[in-house]
C-alpha cells in the first residue's frame, strides 16, 4: 500500500528548511504533498498562486512530489488524499508545544492520521519564514537560506537588485 505525507504550512516563503524536510520525509514515504493553506490570518507577503508557482520550480527535479493547495479542516484534506502522515517541522522547544496541541487535536479529530515530527538539518534550525522576510526587506542576503526562486522573487518583490 503506499504510503502518502501531507507537508502542510502557508509557506511564506518556501525556505531552505522547508525543502530539507520535503526531501527528507521521502526516505520514509512513497509521495509527499507540500500542502499549501490561504492563511489570511498571517497577511502573507506572496499570493496563493505566487507560493505555488515558487514551491513547483524550487521542487521541479524532486520526484514523488505533488504541490496542491487546500482550504477546510487539514485532517479532512488527509482523509480525502487517502494520506497516512501529517509531517511537521520541529526548529526548537518553542515549536514542540504549538505542535503538540494541534498534533493532539488532529489525532482526536481523526485518530487514523499520524503526525511525524521532523528536524530540519542543523543549518536550518534557526530559519523561519518570517525571518526571512525581515532579511530581504532590509536589503540583506537570503540566497542560502532559500531556493534560487524564491530569493529572486523576494528581490522583485522589495525591489532589489
Amino acid at each position: 500500500m503506499k504510503k502518502t505525507a501531507i507537508y502542510p504550512g502557508t509557506f511564506d516563503p518556501f525556505t531552505n528548511g522547508h525543502l530539507n524536510l520535503v526531501v527528507r520525509s521521502l526516505n520514509m514515504f512513497d509521495d509527499v504533498i507540500v500542502a499549501i493553506a490561504p492563511s489570511l490570518k498571517k497577511q502573507p507577503l506572496f499570493s496563493l498562486e505566487e507560493r505555488f508557482s515558487m514551491i513547483e520550480r524550487s521542487l521541479k527535479k524532486v520526484k514523488r512530489v505533488r504541490i496542491e493547495v487546500f482550504d477546510g479542516l487539514l485532517v479532512e484534506y488527509v482523509k480525502k488524499k487517502k494520506g497516512v502522515a501529517i509531517v511537521r517541522g520541529l526548529r526548537a522547544v518553542s515549536d514542540f508545544e504549538y505542535e503538540l496541541q494541534l498534533a493532539l487535536m488532529n489525532r482526536r479529530l481523526n485518530p487514523a492520521v499520524e503526525t511525524v515530527f521532523m528536524m530540519p538539518n542543523e543549518e536550518y534550525s534557526f530559519l523561519t519564514a518570517t525571518i526571512v522576510k525581515e532579511i530581504a526587506s532590509l536589503g540583506g542576503p537570503v540566497g542560502q537560506l532559500v531556493p534560487k526562486v524564491v530569493e529572486q522573487e523576494l528581490r522583485k518583490r522589495f525591489r532589489l537588485t
